[in-house]
């Protein structure tokens, strides 16, 4: 991967977005950066900024979307932890070379424009991680 790594955000999966808002905009004093739909992905976003790192909920947009997979589950909670790389390609291609099993092969859309792809959490202890390449 690139040799500067910085988390992107991280990915917490609820079961609805405006109830959420509240606690970390309004309780939390987050900076709210918005919500948007991302109708490919069956999930709904929303963004907020704690000092250098993004915090990103995911609200399912309809009941067979992995977001309400992973809530009928495990519960809310946390979903994923995301890192910028500067080539996702590339990053793809190295991950997938040492072993990993990767959930995307490909870079698919992502939220304001950037590319991600997604490495499975059976090979990384269980963590889901995304990679991205911001738009």
């Amino acid at each position: 991967m690139n040799t500067h790594v910085s988390v992107a955000h991280i990915g917490l999966a609820v079961k609805n977005i405006e109830s959420s808002v509240k606690l970390y905009r309004d309780i939390l004093k987050l900076e709210f950066r918005g919500v948007e739909d991302l109708p490919r992905a069956k999930v709904r976003v929303a963004f907020f900024v704690a000092g250098d790192t993004k915090i990103e909920l995911l609200e399912a947009l309809a009941p067979d979307s992995p977001i309400a997979k992973f809530i009928e589950k495990n519960g809310e909670g946390i979903h994923h932890i995301a890192f910028s790389t500067d080539d996702i390609e590339k990053s793809l291609k190295e991950i997938a070379g040492e072993g990993y099993t990767l959930i995307d092969t490909k870079p698919r859309e992502g939220a304001h424009g950037s590319r991600v792809a997604f490495v499975h959490p059976r090979s990384c202890n269980g963590v889901l991680i995304e990679l991205v390449q911001e738009g």
